[in-house]
């Protein structure tokens, strides 16, 4: 729980996640005004994504306000949450268990200002977008987190495999983290994991090609299994990755999530599986000459 300016018992009460960009977003929207946040245990999502996932949900905002102490802070009992957890948490339930109302208020932490005026949040500030913008502030938080990773795998297969092993699986996660958000609107099919297998293939296209091209003194049955090496291995990051973004659009939906991870993982499991014994064996042929 957090202090915003001169809070009194009587300042509003703000709900949000601790998710680095939606605190931010909140914090920054509401300088100058006086009030209180109450943050909720989302192991770093975002509001909307778990909201669907349920760690943004009734009971946790439950156990937050006894954990707080929030009753013997403030006087009123009016919690005001963000429009995107309203699937995560039901209102009636909290009033009942915890004797707090809640309001939802904008889908933009900016439109607060506005909205604390009338307590009514205007259809514009309902209305849910997704720009070029929206998608494109989402990668650099996603490139810290896949930073490391990415580096050791780099290293790994650069020392093992070479330098185009290495190169391909900095292409794969980019493309994943950076190139996918900024053209999801445009690549073909709904499901994220095709999408994603959409983007990575055409990412592993040149290395499967230099594969193929760019080492005329190997066997050209070798030259193939490196090449489909990387068709299958490469895509499968790239599509995997691609699934961080299924709460940076508006048709997506906890079932439908669900629904796609199960259809999608274990043919992520295959293609890269053997795409890893491809490379083991291509790797073992070279060494033994």
């Amino acid at each position: 729980m957090y202090a915003l300016g001169n809070a009194t018992p009587d300042s509003p009460v703000f709900v949000t996640a601790n998710y680095t960009l939606s605190f931010d977003a909140l914090r920054s929207a509401l300088d100058g005004i006086d009030g209180t946040i109450l943050v909720l245990n989302t192991y770093g999502i975002n509001v909307w994504c778990a909201a669907g996932k349920g760690t943004f949900g009734t009971d946790e905002l439950v156990h937050r306000i006894e954990a707080t102490g929030l009753r013997d802070i403030v006087n009123h009992r009016v919690l005001i949450l963000p429009q995107l957890g309203a699937t995560g948490v039901a209102a009636h339930e909290v009033k009942k268990r915890a004797g707090f109302k809640v309001e939802y208020g904008p889908v933009r932490a900016a439109d607060l200002p506005e909205y604390l005026k009338i307590h009514q949040a205007t259809p514009e500030m309902r209305r849910v977008r997704f720009t070029l913008w929206d998608r494109m502030v989402l990668i650099p938080v996603e490139l810290v987190h896949d930073l490391l990773l990415m580096a050791i795998a780099a290293i790994v297969l650069f020392l093992i495999v070479g330098p185009l092993a290495a190169a391909g699986v900095v292409a794969a996660v980019l493309a994943g983290v950076a190139l996918f958000p900024i053209l999801l609107p445009w690549i073909p099919t709904r499901d994220f994991s095709s999408k994603g297998f959409i983007l990575g293939g055409l990412v592993a296209l040149p290395f499967a090609l230099g594969a193929l091209l760019g080492q005329p003194d190997a066997a050209p049955w070798l030259r193939v299994i490196e090449a489909l090496a990387y068709l299958l291995g490469l895509p499968t990051v790239t599509a995997f990755l691609a699934l961080n973004f299924t709460g940076a659009t508006t048709f997506t939906s906890k079932s439908g999530v669900r629904r796609e991870m199960l259809a999608y993982i274990p043919v992520m499991a295959w293609t890269f599986g053997t795409g890893i014994v491809l490379t083991i064996v291509f790797r073992l042929v070279r060494l033994l000459g």
